[in-house]
Order: structure tokens, then sequence, then C-alpha cells
């Protein structure tokens, strides 16, 4: 409601200067005389002086000068007055326009008093403290008040705007701390590993043992061209554009024969056609998935796993199943895998749910909403 921005958007204003206009009406035309000057003047001019500070707030000195006349021709109370007076002082704060709505107010507050019968001196000063001073100092420090709140408001922000700053630097360094921790130990061991594995697959005794180790290789160098990525995102900042978006839902059939390639046994089936998701979902389907896997592998070795993706009712389901068994690698992990798989697809938009099912096998389950990358855009 733009009319609001009168009263700074706050319908307490608004009732406060209705409250203030109906009490003058009703105290004036109680207690007032309409024979002197005009009579037939009088009821309006209360009416339009006491309605006019309905835009005190917006115009201060024109409702000044409105309440001057109605108090020259109309013989109405000082009360408008005194209100319009006041709020050009709280308005403009120590300035010329206070200096004159002052001058203005108190020659029209005593002209109807000379014209009646000289003034005393106790109307003088009742008339100057009471309806022109007093005022005039309540604005002012209304006024004060204002500018020291906005002072304050404005400290306030700077404080929170510094104090963000300050954690986005920190955030900024732990993240360059993390990228050189990853790249001299992480990096250097799959480094290791991959050179390992290929010169294993040179003095291969058989054809089996190079297959293997080949795959270690290609898997090895798979991991530091991801590492990669997730390095120059920690150190630059930069938005997570090393993989694919939507091209990712279609690169689970390459992570599919690459993990069949170590002998797990795995089948996948996707919809056809794929559909088009934005770049998030996509990353949060192609890890959950990979992350499924490595899993199955680690907690039930050589186990059948299945992986399924479905769109049904404007949503997509990624679901990987397998086989629980007794058996187990060994290989320690991290103990983070779930609690990682659940946070990205959370920033997705989806929803995740991990455990055993009745039939003896243990399910992940991811949905997403399914929007379109330009519906996305």
């Amino acid at each position: 409601m733009r009319w609001l921005t009168w009263w700074d958007g706050r319908v307490a204003l608004l009732a406060l200067d209705v409250a203030v206009a109906v009490t003058i009406i009703v105290v004036t035309l109680a207690g007032g005389d309409p024979r002197d000057p005009h009579p037939a003047l009088y009821v309006p001019a209360v009416v339009v002086s006491a309605l006019a500070l309905l835009a005190r707030r917006r115009w201060p000195f024109l409702v000044l000068l409105v309440a001057v006349g109605c108090l020259l021709f109309a013989g109405v109370t000082l009360l408008p007055l005194t209100v319009a007076l006041y709020s050009v002082a709280a308005r403009n704060g120590v300035s010329v326009v206070t200096g004159v709505a002052a001058v203005v107010a108190v020659l029209g507050g005593n002209v109807l008093h000379v014209l009646r019968e000289p003034p005393s001196l106790t109307t003088v000063v009742l008339v100057l403290v009471v309806f022109a001073v007093g005022p005039v100092l309540a604005g002012l420090w209304m006024h004060q008040r204002a500018e020291l709140l906005g002072v304050l408001r404005e400290r306030a922000d700077e404080a929170e705007r510094t104090r963000t700053l300050l954690a986005d630097q920190a955030v900024f360094a732990e993240r360059r701390r993390i990228a050189r921790e990853m790249h001299d130990v992480v990096a250097h061991r799959v480094t290791a590993v991959a050179l390992q594995a290929g010169a294993l697959s040179l003095r291969a005794p058989d054809e089996q043992t190079e297959q293997a180790a080949e795959t270690i290789r290609a898997v090895s160098a798979t991991a530091l061209e991801e590492l990669r990525g997730i390095l120059q995102v920690l150190r630059d900042d930069a938005p997570d554009a090393a993989s694919p978006g939507a091209g990712l839902l279609a690169s689970l059939e390459d992570l599919v024969e690459e993990v069949t390639a170590t002998g797990a046994r795995v089948e996948l089936k996707l919809p056809d056609p794929l559909p088009a998701v934005p770049d998030q979902v996509g990353r949060a389907a192609y890890r959950v998935v990979q992350e499924s896997l490595t899993n199955a592998g680690k907690h039930a070795p050589h186990a059948a796993v299945d992986v399924r993706l479905a769109t049904d009712g404007g949503r997509l389901a990624v679901e990987v199943t397998n086989r629980l068994t007794p058996r187990h690698t060994g290989v320690p992990g991290s103990g983070y895998g779930l609690v990682g798989m659940r946070e990205r697809v959370e920033l997705a938009g989806g929803a995740l749910q991990t455990g055993p099912t009745g039939d003896g096998r243990f399910r992940v389950l991811a949905e997403f909403p399914v929007v379109s990358v330009q519906e996305a855009k």
C-alpha cells in the first residue's frame, strides 16, 4: 500500500494521527466559541485544520499554513497550529524552515489576541512557551533522536557486513588450507597408485592382471581429474563447473563400466529419454550412485547391485539396492559418506532415504524435483 509510505508503512502511526485529528475536533467543538469572528466558518475550519494534520508527516509546513489560516479567519483553537509546528521541527531539525515556521506560528497565534484586546505579558509568555517554544524543542528532540537511531542502525549494518566479510575470509582461508592438505596428501597417494598400476600393467605376467592394473590406473587418473576440479573450487571459489550437469545422468553408464571392470556386478536402468535437469540435481544424482556403488563394494563385495533411475509425477527417483552380505572388504571408510550424500541431495531440493529393506537388501533412494534446464533459467 503506497499511501502508507507517509507513515513509514506503519499502521500504528496512521492510527495515531487519526486519533489526534479526532481528539482536536471533539475538544474544539465541545469548548469553542463559534460566534467570533466568523461563526459560519468555525465548524468547517475546525474540521479542515484537524484533518490537515493527517498530512503533517509529508507536508508539515503546508499543514502549518493551513492551521494559521483557520486560526486567523475562523478563530479555531491553537492545537492544530501547535501540532503542525512540532511536525515541522521534527521533520527539518535546526534549519531555516523551522525558524520561519516558529515565527509564523508566533505571529499567527498572537494576531487574534491583538485584534481582540492588547496582549498582556502573561499571554505573550504563555503563547511563546506553550504553543511555540515547547513544540519546537520537542520536535528538535525527536529529529535528533531519529538521526541518532539512523546512525546506530548504519553502524549495526556496517558491523554485520564486516562480520560477514571476516567470516567469508576465514572460510576462504580454511578452504585454501584444506586444498593444500588434499593436494599434498590425497593427490600424492592417488598419483602413486596410478604410477604403480601403470608399471604393473607393463610388467603384468598375464592378461587378467594387465586388465586389472589398467583399470586401477584409469580409475586413479579419473580420481585425479576430479580432485583437480575440487581443488580449483576450493582455491578459486569458482562454481563447480568441471562436472557436467544434466550430462552426468548419461555419464552414469561410464561410471558403471568402470565399476564393473573391477569385477563388480552392477545392473543399470535409465529412463528413455533422460530428463533434462539442472546441474545441481545432475551432480547430486551422480554422486548418490557413485557413493552407493563405493559403499556396496566395501560392505557387500561381489553382491549384485541394481541402479535404477525413473521419472514419475515431476520427480526423479534414483534407487540403488544391493544384497546384504556378512562379508566385508576391511577397507576403512571416512564415516561421512552418507552424511555428505544427504547434504548434497538436500541442497539440490531432494530427499534421501537409506537403510535395509525387509527382503535382506540395503537401499539408497534419492528423489529430486524434475525441472527442465530452460525452466530453471
